[in-house]
């Protein structure tokens, strides 16, 4: 006979926001970008005959208030820019006799640093192994994963409930607003081996087609005037047997949809049936104008000038079949040098100005070849706490910058961004009120990014011992760093001492199940 416990599932989507600005942000936007995983365990918990209490916290509120303070367990999933939040909520709930567990995209890249604050740490998990930690088959400090890559998902109408908590306002049963959205994937794992992504060595597989033919109809009957967006890295690799489904759903019954895509996939027969099959917005990675081309669909070694030039005719192709486009890059890696790379960004966003460009630092992630050569080479800033493993920060020194130097391309990159006349054209090429009030949201967030970037150099600039730490020649760790991180993390920072701010950047090996 299965003891029913009282099961909380808590994903963490941002710090706690400490202005009105950034919290209406977060609460419009960031809410939006629940993923699947949480949702799953809470559905699996529930099959398995415990109460499951799902939420999302997106920045706003007391995520101490989210669950049940009477809980027998706690999941938390976070990223590892939020790995601090998660580290003092454990504190609170291992003090009030609750089991703790994590996972997520942090515990993959972070098992050793995450251990130090939970009682159990999951990379890969599946029903089986989460019914074995239900039922206490495992002693604290272990970090577990299941044997086999998951190879299917609880449906939508099984994740109803947990989409209704994290895309919905008002209430579990309340209607969505305009932009609320449906998290699902067709695939898991990823056909390239990136040095920085921790998805590197994870076998690409398309789940089941009759599961997302379901969610698909159940969404159009039941989730009217939502939107679904598929939280998966390389959508329709298979892209004839994605789209053979897409395309066998009525017009009439057919939902938007948001996706991540290589521009490899997308050949001109394609891209008309993007549109068809009612794709509204889609990110691509560029990376880099001297790296990464096979996701570009250019293999082989080409040009910088060649890729800029073969990507804006992609773009170009693609503009009257998608209303919104996002294009990511990485600035600052190895193979970047000079101002060429700045250069070219700025006219990629010339020449098509309707695609976003986000513009990310290196970030040395757990258990990817490149954290593994950037620590061989001594390259990581170790002192650096995983909060600031985001942009606009910079945790390694670079290859071929000055961190001055580094900076002073960003700004004049950012600058460009977020520049009134690119406004302008975003604004007159795009069509709809939601895109244009995206941009114009983005641009201030983009503002805001400026001016964070001209903070650090500034620092940079005036305190030697800010500028000796990103040359790699202190680890002491600048006083700036400190009081943002208090700031950041607010009223939980007191319960994290300077060492635990401290990570640990060992690798473990998992209990395989």
């Amino acid at each position: 006979m299965v003891i029913a416990l009282k099961v909380g599932i808590l994903e963490l989507l941002s710090l706690p926001a400490h202005n009105i600005p950034v919290a209406a942000y977060h609460t419009l936007v960031t809410k939006q970008f629940a993923s699947i995983m949480p949702q799953v365990i809470s559905v699996w918990c529930r099959q398995l005959g415990h109460q499951s209490f799902y939420a999302t916290y997106y920045g706003v509120g007391n995520p101490q208030k989210l669950l049940p303070s009477d809980l027998d367990i706690v999941f938390i999933s976070c990223c590892t820019e939020m790995s601090a939040l998660a580290y003092a909520l454990a504190k609170l709930y291992r003090k009030a006799g609750v089991k703790t567990v994590m996972g997520g995209p942090h515990t993959k890249s972070f098992p050793a640093d995450a251990l130090r604050f939970f009682d159990l740490v999951i990379k890969e998990c599946d029903k089986s192994l989460i019914a074995d930690i239900l039922a206490d088959h495992f002693e604290p400090g272990m970090f577990i994963s299941s044997t086999k890559p998951l190879d299917d998902l609880p449906s939508v109408e099984e994740r109803e409930p947990e989409i209704r908590a994290s895309a919905f306002f008002g209430g579990r049963w309340r209607n969505p607003l305009l932009w609320s959205v449906v998290p699902n994937m067709s695939s898991m794992g990823c056909p390239y081996s990136c040095d920085f992504c921790a998805d590197w060595d994870t076998p690409y597989r398309v789940l089941p087609m009759e599961r997302l033919e379901a969610d698909l109809k159940f969404i159009a009957q039941k989730l009217p005037g939502t939107a679904v967006a598929f939280w998966e890295p390389n959508f329709a690799v298979k892209f004839e047997q994605i789209f053979e489904l897409l395309e066998s759903i009525p017009m009439d019954s057919r939902i938007p949809y948001m996706m991540e895509c290589s521009l490899s996939l997308l050949n001109e027969s394609r891209i008309q049936r993007l549109k068809e099959t009612g794709c509204i917005s889609a990110l691509f990675g560029i990376e880099s104008w001297t790296d990464y081309a096979n996701k570009s669909g250019l293999g082989g070694k080409r040009s910088a000038e060649d890729k800029l030039s073969k990507v804006i005719k992609k773009f170009r192709q693609l503009k009257d079949n998608i209303k919104h486009m996002q294009a990511t890059f990485i600035f600052g890696i190895d193979t970047d040098s000079g101002n060429q790379p700045v250069e070219l960004t700025k006219a990629f966003m010339r020449e098509i100005p309707y695609v976003w460009p986000t513009l990310n630092t290196p970030s040395p992630y757990g258990g990817t070849p490149l954290q593994a050569r950037l620590l061989e080479e001594g390259r990581i800033l170790e002192t650096l706490p995983f909060m600031f493993y985001v942009t606009p920060n910079l945790a390694i020194t670079l290859k071929n910058y000055d961190p001055r130097d580094y900076f002073e391309k960003l700004i004049e990159l950012s600058n460009f961004i977020a520049s009134d006349s690119l406004l302008k054209q975003r604004l007159q090429t795009t069509s709809t009120s939601k895109g244009r009030f995206l941009h114009r949201v983005r641009t201030l967030g983009e503002k805001y990014l400026t001016q964070q970037y001209s903070q650090t150099l500034e620092l940079l600039r005036t305190d030697k011992n800010f500028l000796a730490f990103h040359e790699g020649r202190s680890t002491l760790l600048p006083d700036f760093y400190q009081h943002q991180f208090e700031k950041k993390l607010g009223r939980y920072a007191s319960l994290l001492s300077s060492k635990e701010r401290t990570p640990n950047l060992e690798q473990r090996t998992p209990l395989l199940i």
